[in-house]
């Protein structure tokens, strides 16, 4: 099988594992959101995030993938309340970052730009780190070679799952039911 081919499949192993979890929790819509807003500013979030997200991964592997989670949950309720700004901004993940340090921009997002209670910040996290297991684990299952360009494409792809995962909870906790047109 070619590299593309295993990294797609285990790419949708993992969204249909996380997606299927997320409904049992009811956090996520029973459709899936249509992402393009979302998809148009991966690749700059990512790549922004990457040093950041390996220089944690050792040490920190879930703080390293749920990170990315509480990202597209802030991009989310940005591109709700104003995505041409949002969009402009020259690198969003920094602009995130940069408010309280990586270590804490958790609490940033759940805070000052969800605006969580205590207790549904608890909730957050707790679900956010649900998943972000879920995504080490499904990165420890395939056995990849440390440091192979492999594992640095499966990392980014579970990355992207998280981020999306983010998006969709967080467009459902704002009220955006999705319906087939």
């Amino acid at each position: 099988m070619e590299i593309n081919q295993y990294i797609d499949k285990y790419e949708e192993k993992l969204h249909s594992q996380l997606w299927q979890f997320l409904q049992s929790k009811k956090e996520v819509d029973v459709m899936e959101p249509d992402a393009t807003d979302f998809e148009s500013v991966w690749q700059q979030i990512c790549t922004s995030y990457l040093p950041d997200g390996v220089r944690e991964f050792e040490g920190y592997a879930t703080v390293s993938v749920g990170w990315m989670m509480y990202v597209g949950m802030a991009i989310a309720m940005q591109w709700d309340n104003d995505w041409e700004k949002c969009k402009s901004q020259p690198d969003m993940y920094t602009a995130l970052r940069d408010v309280r340090g990586y270590d804490c921009m958790d609490e940033y997002i759940s805070e000052d730009i969800l605006k969580l209670k205590p207790n549904d910040n608890k909730a957050l996290a707790k679900l956010i780190n649900d998943c972000a297991q879920m995504g080490v684990h499904a990165l420890q299952r395939e056995m990849f070679e440390p440091g192979s360009p492999l594992a640095f494409h499966a990392y980014v792809r579970t990355l992207h799952q998280m981020y999306m995962m983010g998006v969709a909870v967080q467009l459902l906790r704002m009220g955006y039911k999705m319906t087939k047109i």
